[in-house]
């Protein structure tokens, strides 16, 4: 049954106003399978007035004094903690997230604006010395940082709220405006943001927003040629089309993972087996950095296994608005198919499943597998679903080794309590973040965050996404010249 509810709104937005596309957007509640809501969808026509308006305001944006962007940034970090419980539960419906880790990511969405209002008033430049070299002798030089313009934001399915606000907060706080394009299956997430930020002041055509399919609207929004800035997160397949589409705009890519943890001997293994238990399976595994492949040395490989079973059969699976879940379902049946397949096919090639493997629709029990091999695609592949391998190593080496072995370069983790192995790590992971005694989940919204290798480019966080939305300027004068 779809909901019958007035806010956010059901409808695209373009140049400050609610308005109707000529498609429609089914979402559905991925616990139930019903209907949650429908909203309007766009067509080529909506994308070209959404780019417009966005290229119309931008010259409002660039001059707005940073104090005023700073103040719609508060603003709307204050109206989504006001309307926490009424988000989360959208989110919980829309992705099938467990509410209490829905509410988590509200709250994460709440510092993204008020850090990148905090960001806004340290963008600035430097003065050049400019007689450090004889040409530069009797200039005077700095530079400074300029708004890019257009930013196409694509935002996935998963983190639908936070990893939108990732994208559109910094890029308002640089000056820009913005064309968001949320996840089709997750559109009322995406369009709670654009309604607060409309609430909390920003001007008409600062944002708009348009539903509908990724291939279709993405693809628009990439080759536009009024788009200054495309920033996605999604898969390693879609980030090489755009890479091949975008021409010569700025490009910001967050994509997939195959998160390894190596665990010395040394580590307590209760609580890293707590610590990955989690990893492993919150949002049902489809997060970029969800915990995929645990290397434990052979000491200790008894003593974690044991412990992290435990961990795994304490998780509740179902439905995500009851506060006691842990684990809901995956975004769409083909999806929990797809990771269902990989790991009968892991076991079909000699793995041995210690927990888990059983589906009924989306929903797939946490899955544990061990005696799986490099070639497999539970380990080669980014899973993206609640599976994951337990891998018995001789030496904290050998795990370091195999844990870089990987297409892949998002983040990893090491637990240990030897700094010297932390340093092994440090220095023998080619990953875009090393985690130390925590899992590869671990992001705390300021940090500079991004991939590696085939995970992506660029660095999200407020300061470097903001400095990957800027140009920078360089202003020379010749002084002491009289006519």
């Amino acid at each position: 049954m779809t909901a019958k509810t007035s806010f956010p709104p059901t409808q695209l937005f373009i140049d400050g106003k609610w308005v109707d596309g000529p498609n429609k957007v089914t979402v559905m509640d991925k616990f139930t399978g019903e209907v949650a809501w429908e909203l309007s969808g766009a067509g080529p026509e909506e994308v070209n007035k959404a780019v417009a308006a966005a290229k119309k305001a931008f010259p409002i944006m660039a001059k707005m004094p940073i104090h005023k962007r700073a103040e719609i940034l508060n603003k709307t970090s204050q109206l989504l903690a006001e309307n926490r419980a009424e988000i989360a539960n959208c989110i919980a419906r829309e992705v099938g997230k467990a509410v209490k880790y829905a509410g988590f990511e509200v709250d994460r969405a709440v510092d993204t604006f008020r850090l990148a209002a905090e960001e806004a008033a340290q963008i600035h430049g430097e003065t050049i010395p400019m007689d450090a070299v004889k040409s530069g002798e009797g200039l005077f030089g700095f530079w400074h940082r300029k708004p890019l313009g257009i930013v196409g934001a694509i935002t996935p399915f998963n983190f639908p709220l936070n990893l939108a606000a990732h994208k559109i907060a910094p890029a308002l706080a640089a000056g820009n405006t913005i064309v968001l394009k949320p996840a089709e299956a997750t559109s009322r997430t995406g369009a709670w943001i654009v309604a607060l930020l409309e609430k909390a002041g920003l001007p008409a055509g600062c944002i708009n927003m348009v539903h509908g399919k990724g291939s279709v609207l993405g693809d628009l929004i990439v080759k536009h040629p009024d788009i200054a800035k495309i920033t996605f997160t999604g898969s390693l397949e879609v980030g090489l089309n755009i890479l091949a589409n975008a021409g010569l705009k700025k490009v910001t890519l967050e994509l997939g993972n195959s998160s390894p943890v190596v665990i010395a001997a040394d580590a307590d293994m209760k609580y890293a087996a707590a610590k990955a238990a989690i990893g492993a399976n919150y949002c049902s595994g489809q997060v970029c950095i969800s915990t995929q492949r645990i290397y434990i040395e052979a000491a200790g490989y008894d003593t974690f296994k044991k412990h992290f079973l435990e961990e795994v059969a304490k998780l509740k699976v179902g439905d995500p608005l009851d506060p006691e879940t842990d684990v809901g379902p995956l975004i769409l049946e083909k999806d929990a198919i797809r990771v269902e397949s990989w790991i009968n096919e892991a076991v079909e090639q000699g793995a041995t499943l210690l927990a888990g493997g059983t589906r009924v629709k989306n929903l797939l029990q946490p899955s544990v597998l061990e005696n799986t091999k490099p070639t497999m695609k539970v380990i080669s592949q980014e899973v993206f679903g609640p599976a994951v391998s337990l891998i018995k190593v001789e030496t904290f080496e050998e795990g370091l080794k195999l844990a870089d072995d990987t297409q892949y370069g998002l983040q990893a983790a090491v637990f240990t309590r030897d700094i010297e192995r932390v340093f092994q790590a440090i220095h023998g992971l080619n990953f875009g973040g090393v985690v130390v005694n925590d899992c590869p989940h671990l992001r705390p919204d300021q940090i500079p965050y991004g991939g590696n290798r085939q995970s992506g480019l660029g660095r999200e966080g407020l300061r470097f996404a903001i400095e990957e939305m800027t140009s920078i300027q360089t202003v020379m004068f010749r002084t002491g010249h009289s006519r």
